[in-house]
């Protein structure tokens, strides 16, 4: 027994022997490097919780994807062009089958991109309210006609007509349009889609940046949805879109697998706002994404909500 347990340990130690000799320069260049380097070699990058991969196989996926979502994107628009022509003379009935075309539409092109997708707070996803939402990718469109409830319009600049398929679309499905050729005629424009919201029962989405982000970094807020929820009285929800600028940055046509997160926040009352107090309102809403957005979305300084008022 003492013969082999003997046995047994010198050929261990000849073992040893030979894996530090096999390994010996690894371990030394491993020591020479600071520990802090080693630390942040093995701690991934909280910001991008994926592989940026820009080789030709990631690419040729992209190019796979987007063309399949233009294309799926064709067949439902034209589709849905049908329904909403036989409904002309009836704009609420159209109003509600653009929002199910949308939920359709955002739920098939988020299928076919992939990305990892969380969505939280849906308890708030439900209300009368307006719906307003950070800007920084196509990305951001696909999701708010999937997640915004039935019964919702959007406000966007009347230019969206000529947008190819979805600006006719949007134009049949009753959506509203402003003219923002100047502050008078904008706000005169917002009158009358409130008098419309009010009149149906209807909810409102707005991106309150006014375009869209071009490093997902957040911008000042314009006036527009203050005086769309003063004028009619309805809550405010706000929707934090995180990841979206990770997964398709603007002006590229590679989309990647970056997760995204849509979290519903509580509803903000807004049935004793007054037009003295605009400015007020449009920071603390903005300071609620500040706080809920991480670090990489943030604006550079949160002193950019003073130049909000300029808008």
């Amino acid at each position: 027994m003492e013969n082999s347990a003997s046995g047994s340990f010198l050929r261990n130690r000849r073992l040893e022997s030979f894996l530090e000799t096999k390994s010996g320069p690894n371990v030394r260049e491993t020591q020479k490097i600071p520990s802090k380097q080693v630390i942040a070699r093995q701690r991934p990058n909280k910001t991008d919780a994926f592989v940026d991969d820009d080789g030709w196989i990631p690419t040729l996926i992209s190019c796979v994807r987007i063309v399949t979502c233009y294309l799926a994107m064709m067949v439902t628009t034209f589709i849905w062009a049908i329904i909403m022509l036989m409904l002309l003379p009836w704009p609420s009935q159209r109003v509600r089958q653009g929002n199910i075309y949308g939920h359709v539409t955002g739920r098939l092109l988020m299928w076919i991109l992939g990305n990892p997708l969380k969505i939280e707070g849906t308890e708030f996803s439900n209300e009368r309210a307006i719906y307003i939402c950070n800007h920084a990718s196509p990305i951001d469109i696909f999701l708010i006609m999937w997640l915004t409830p039935t019964g919702t319009v959007g406000i966007a600049k009347k230019e969206i007509i000529w947008y190819p398929l979805f600006g006719q679309l949007y134009v049949l499905a009753n959506h509203l349009r402003i003219d923002r050729s100047d502050p008078s005629t904008a706000i005169k424009s917002m009158k009358k889609a409130v008098q419309a919201v009010k009149k149906h029962g209807l909810s409102l989405i707005v991106f309150p940046e006014g375009t869209r982000s071009k490093n997902g970094r957040l911008l000042p807020f314009k006036k527009g949805f203050v005086h769309l929820a003063i004028e009619s009285g309805l809550p405010i929800v706000p929707i934090i879109l995180t990841g979206t600028h990770l997964a398709w940055r603007k002006g590229s046509l590679h989309v990647r697998p970056a997760p995204i997160s849509v979290k519903y926040l509580p509803p903000i009352k807004t049935d004793s706002w007054t037009a003295d107090k605009i400015n007020d309102y449009i920071k603390m809403v903005h300071d609620i994404y500040v706080e809920n957005l991480p670090e990489a979305q943030k604006p550079i300084s949160t002193d950019d909500t003073k130049n909000s008022s300029r808008s």
